[in-house]
């Protein structure tokens, strides 16, 4: 289901000479939809007139201005930004009119992008989320703790060169109704009718219950503008990536679990592997089927790098993974209930490469291809979505009890909008890493292919191709792989040169793209390749090259020396 949100919007002078409240709210285009909604309710300072300047232009500003910045800025940095420009130009424009009554507001914002909303607060506005039967203040009034004095702000928009904002992020679902409101609809109407005009917003729609909310205000004898917002959830994005960045702050760490322990309704069944930075564990889910949880080791619970890092896997896992047959380990959502941060894996009986590879039995011919026509459609799969997988390595390859091969762990993944830190990482295990990461080349989408052809010729060898190679110890790339027929009699000449091209010492010699690896394991003999050239020994080893050539020069000045001393003219 896209995102959809029902608005309504009631505003109301009452006996006030002026209505000086100010409010709106804007859906983004329709080809930039998942940065979603942004809505706003203020509530001008009544002095002089100059409250609706104040409010209008807060509100409008921020309207006006919050789709404009870039797509990757957080929810919370938007709206700071975009409230401290509006402020100090407030500031400096009250400090210009000296003698004149200051032009002050307050501000009660929310943002709906994804499954999270943002609320951005200052002064005595509100806001209210209404869920489940329940009507929860979202916010607290900025105003003197006094009954003579609650029209006393202590924080306003314009009020001091900085202004503090309140924020609060939570998670949203479908049927939500949030109520934004000034103080001339919640100082007159108690919560419970508030609440009850809310529940009704599923039958008389938004706009009913904003213009139902004014009337009361008024009828119950409110003398202050009456401004109501509603906003009504009918349909939810899926997951976005801000939306798990934000349950990664928000939520805790779990501790370590036990076995048979109950966690948010899932039946711990195991502890699968503890790196010291994530803990896997397989779980029975309430339905009984079973499931992996990677969650963060409690003593990295306070690393904001790794929350990010682990949050961005979540995010990825549910946008590329598809269903079971694209070779990618589905991503679950968590429920909206969950009591701590984690992924919720789908889980997959079977074994990984690594592990098959320490049974030291060969795969015949036939099992590795259709292995590699899985991985490398998995890998086509992330490549198309602009992601690098780098850490393709037979630990992180496997193949399920229903004989599937998957590509497991995306924590170290590059999607373009990874965390700084992740970016920065050197990822991806020595000996499957192309030579060219050793000369300081970022990963890319051949580094992916590299480390494939490097792991299905370890697995159909027993041998890596360049051997062992040990952090910034490249010699091994100094010869050329030996042809794997050469290892294996029964290895088909068309293989041969597939695995060889894969594994090529030079980039321009291997093949460009998952596609055309593809293409080849298809075709087969059908259209086998031409063998892979041999690297020229001065771009294999220079130093060897110069050696060489140094060497044959001084035989042959020492054959000129015994020709002109010893042999007769």
């Amino acid at each position: 289901m896209s995102f959809d949100v029902d608005i309504g919007y009631s505003s109301e002078r009452g006996p006030r000479e002026r209505n000086e409240d100010f409010a709106g709210a804007v859906r983004a285009e329709p080809h930039e939809a998942e940065r979603g909604v942004i809505a706003a309710v203020a509530d001008g300072v009544s002095a002089g007139g100059q409250g609706l300047e104040a409010a209008q232009t807060t509100v409008m500003g921020l309207l006006a201005d919050y789709f404009a910045v870039p797509a990757t800025w957080e929810t919370t940095v938007v709206l700071d930004r975009l409230i401290g420009a509006q402020n100090a130009w407030l500031a400096d424009h009250n400090r210009r009119r000296p003698g004149q009554p200051a032009a002050l507001t307050t501000l009660t914002a929310l943002a709906l992008r994804g499954q999270t909303w943002t609320i951005a607060h200052v002064g005595d506005t509100r806001a209210w989320l209404w869920r489940d039967g329940e009507l929860l203040q979202l916010t607290h009034d900025h105003a003197f703790d006094h009954p003579d004095q609650r029209s006393r702000l202590t924080r306003a928009v314009g009020l001091d060169d900085v202004v503090r904002v309140d924020y609060a992020q939570g998670d949203v679902r479908w049927g939500d109704v949030f109520l934004l409101c000034s103080d001339g609809v919640h100082g007159a109407v108690k919560a419970t009718v508030l609440a009850r005009h809310a529940a009704g917003s599923a039958v008389g729609g938004a706009q009913a219950v904003a213009e139902a909310l004014t009337e009361a205000a008024l009828a119950a004898g409110g003398r202050d503008n009456a401004t109501a917002l509603v906003l009504r959830v009918v349909g939810l994005q899926a997951r976005q990536l801000d939306d798990e960045l934000s349950a990664g702050r928000r939520l805790p760490v779990p501790g370590l679990l036990q076995v048979g322990q109950v966690f948010d309704g899932m039946t711990i069944t195991a502890v699968v592997a503890d790196t010291g930075v994530h803990r896997l564990y397989q779980a029975r889910g309430a339905q009984g089927d079973l499931v992996a949880l990677k969650m963060l080791h409690p003593h990295r619970a306070n690393d904001p790098e790794e929350r990010a890092m682990l949050a961005h896997e979540a995010w990825l896992g549910q946008r590329v993974a598809g269903d079971a047959a694209t070779g990618l380990v589905r991503v679950r959502e968590r429920s909206p209930d969950a009591s701590a941060f984690y992924i919720v894996f789908d889980w997959h009986q079977g074994r990984t490469l690594e592990q098959h590879l320490a049974t030291r039995q060969r795969p015949g011919v036939d099992e590795l291809i259709a292995a590699a026509l899985m991985l490398t459609r998995a890998l086509a799969r992330l490549h198309r979505h602009g992601v690098v997988h780098r850490d393709i390595k037979p630990g992180n390859l496997h193949r399920g009890d229903d004989g599937l091969w998957r590509l497991l762990d995306l924590g170290v993944a590059l999607s373009g909008r990874e965390p700084a830190a992740q970016r920065e990482l050197h990822a991806g295990t020595p000996s499957y890493m192309n030579p060219e990461q050793w000369q300081g080349a970022a990963a890319d989408a051949g580094s992916d292919l590299f480390a494939l052809g490097v792991t299905l010729y370890q697995w159909l060898t027993g041998r890596l191709p360049y051997g062992e190679i040990e952090p910034y110890q490249t010699g091994g790339y100094r010869r050329d792989p030996m042809a794997p027929s050469r290892i294996r009699p029964d290895v088909p000449i068309w293989l041969d040169h597939v695995l060889l091209k894969l594994v090529a010492r030079e980039p321009a010699q291997r093949f460009e793209t998952a596609d055309e690896l593809l293409l080849a394991l298809e075709r087969g003999a059908s259209r086998p390749l031409r063998a892979p050239g041999s690297t020229p020994l001065i771009q294999r080893d220079p130093l060897a090259a110069w050696q060489l050539a140094l060497g044959l020069s001084l035989l042959l000045n020492a054959l000129l020396m015994l020709w002109l001393l010893f042999l007769p003219r």
